[in-house]
């Protein structure tokens, strides 16, 4: 009973957390059994409480100890709309809509901007690879490349994510550093500015489900600092997926919409946990380390759903993330930077230099650690599989966060099911 309280009271705490719970729920219930007329129950059902509760309560207005009553009510309601906007969402799937205004604007930038990089004394795989992490532009990408950063564990590093918005978004912060620290119109700029950037870097990058994700995220966690109010990373991450799921439902079923928020969830889980084992003061081995550490919780999320996607995960993937995560920091800001800077500016010759190096740098280790002897596993997981190594991942967890026996029995016995099952299959 403890255990129950303790989740409730877990879920109380995150408020963003209930709604989306309750549309997640409304989006699968429609996607696995079509309800948008049955649904129409739903609110019929909430106005019946209502009355009911008017009545009971001989009030004109519902007493404060109505409050689990109208939890009842606003979970009806809103699984209720998530129904009908997966319903709507379903109705116009397959329809090819025509590029608005905006978006046809800004592939004309991002295109421009690729097109500068021709200036640039690499080759075509290089300029290709440069084009995909920046602003995301993938037509000049070779399958050969991309298997290459596949196989190196990097493959994330091709598709602009929330890395690469937390890469903008710190870069930004960092130039704005100049201006005073303190200071009520101060932080207002700041804030503003940073919201600009993060933004207008995502929308030329073609907003890409795990981009969208993190400028979000960024944008509730500025905006609460900036009104001085207290923000938690996880009800930050719900509210970012719910936003995501309201303004379209098939999100979900999006691979990367997947794989970006498990992997946003097992960093903020894990890594403070896999940091706290060792305890480091030295910032050259502390930096190194919170990457290790990063790395592992996000492979550690995303390799069951790799597996059942891909059917193979990388078994390099530290070595190549520790050296490419502190280039990319430094390559994806330099090429940003070097893209919108005209070639009479002074000191373009060595931004021009210093962003091919890092481009060379980058590609060397990738096609180092993707011709390395086993550095890819081919590992094929069908559904269920992946449903049961989920289940056994999380009681694990579960056994080390409380210490029980029966949570380790529990995890022996999912592994033992997983191999009975695909022996058996």
């Amino acid at each position: 009973m403890r255990n129950e309280v303790s989740v409730i009271e877990e879920i109380q705490q995150r408020p963003l957390l209930r709604p989306l719970i309750f549309w997640l729920t409304g989006i699968i219930l429609q996607t696995c059994f079509p309800l948008q007329t049955l649904a129409f129950v739903l609110p019929i059902a909430a106005a019946i409480i209502i009355l009911f509760s008017f009545i009971a309560s001989g009030t004109q207005v519902a007493p404060y100890e109505g409050r689990p009553v109208w939890g009842i009510v606003i979970a009806l309601i809103t699984v209720f709309m998530a129904i009908e906007m997966t319903h709507l969402a379903e109705q116009s799937r397959g329809v090819v809509a025509e590029l608005s205004f905006l978006q046809l604007k800004a592939q004309e930038v991002q295109a421009r901007m690729v097109e500068k990089l021709t200036v640039l004394s690499l080759p075509d795989n290089y300029r290709a690879m440069l084009a995909t992490i920046t602003v995301n532009f993938r037509r000049a990408m070779s399958a050969e490349l991309r298997n290459q950063f596949s196989v190196g564990g990097v493959s994330h590093l091709l598709s602009v994510s929330g890395f690469h918005v937390g890469i903008v978004c710190a870069f930004v912060r960092a130039l704005l550093s100049v201006l005073p620290k303190r200071g009520k119109t101060s932080n207002i700029l700041k804030y503003a500015l940073s919201m600009l950037m993060v933004w207008s870097f995502t929308y030329i990058s073609g907003l890409t489900t795990a981009a969208v994700r993190a400028a979000i995220m960024i944008s509730i966690y500025l905006t609460g600092t900036v009104s001085g109010r207290m923000h938690d990373k996880y009800n930050t991450l719900a509210g970012a997926a719910f936003c995501m799921l309201v303004y379209n439902p098939f999100y979900l079923y999006s691979v990367g919409f997947q794989l970006s928020f498990i992997a946003v969830f097992f960093i903020l889980y894990l890594q403070p946990r896999f940091s706290k084992l060792i305890t480091i003061k030295n910032p050259l081995i502390a930096t190194p380390w919170t990457i290790l550490t990063v790395t592992l919780s996000a492979q550690l999320g995303t390799c069951f759903l790799c597996c059942f996607y891909f059917g193979q995960t990388s078994m390099v993937f530290i070595f190549t993330n520790l050296a490419l995560s502190f280039l990319a920091n430094l390559l994806i800001p330099a090429t940003l930077l070097w893209m919108i800077t005209p070639e009479w500016m002074p000191g373009f010759a060595i931004l021009s230099t210093t962003v091919e190096s890092l481009a060379r740098s980058t590609m060397w280790i990738v096609e180092s650690f993707a011709s390395v002897p086993g550095a890819r596993l081919a590992l094929r997981f069908d559904f269920i599989t992946m449903i049961l190594s989920y289940i056994s991942l999380f009681l694990c967890i579960l056994y080390f966060r409380r210490h029980r026996y029966s949570l380790l029995v529990a995890t022996l016995i999912t592994v033992i099911v997983i191999i009975a099952y695909n022996i058996y299959r």
